[in-house]
């Protein structure tokens, strides 16, 4: 029986959301499982990858085969980098102590990645909203000034029709 690691889909047309799970690679894709170990919601930007570490770690040390997009999301997590540093730690590369310190500070870089492009699309999203109020406030300029144009010429049309007026009873008076 060979067991994969692989995302299940579900949430609604469009809009899709997955379970990762480890399955009999024989399951339809949807179907049977054995075991739920996290969640991955692509909707968001960054991606929200909830997973549960020491089993994914688990499964994969007792030979369960990712698919492309789950060994991706492993990796993305770190689970795979541990994979690799333990099986050094087994084959007396380096002791667990250097292990966990190397797996320490790759998470430490990598949480600093991931807050940088956070703090990246929030800035350009402020951006974005600053630059739409900018050219929101220079068209509501320009038809201000078309309108209090437009008030001015009506203004002066009906001045110039008063005098007109007056003009026309003037001489009526005279006569």
């Amino acid at each position: 029986m060979s067991v994969k690691i692989r995302l299940a889909r579900h949430g609604k047309k469009g809009y899709a959301f997955y379970h990762i799970v480890v399955a009999d690679s024989r399951a339809p894709r949807d179907g049977k499982f054995i075991e739920k170990i996290g969640t991955y919601n692509p909707n968001t930007n960054p991606a929200t990858i909830d997973l549960n570490f020491d089993k994914a770690l688990d499964w994969l040390q007792k030979g369960a085969q990712p698919t492309d997009t789950c060994r991706a999301i492993l990796s993305y997590k770190g689970v795979l980098y541990k994979k690799h540093l333990l099986g050094g730690v087994a084959k007396g590369a380096f002791d667990e102590a250097a292990a966990e310190a190397k797996f320490a500070k790759w998470m430490g870089e990598k949480e600093g990645r991931i807050a940088a492009k956070t703090n990246k699309i929030a800035g350009d999203k402020a951006a974005a909203a600053k630059a739409r109020l900018a050219e929101e406030a220079k068209v509501n300029e320009a038809k201000a000034k078309a309108v209090e144009a437009k008030r001015a010429a009506a203004a002066e049309a009906a001045a110039a029709a008063a005098e007109a007026a007056e003009e026309a009873e003037a001489p009526a008076e005279e006569a």
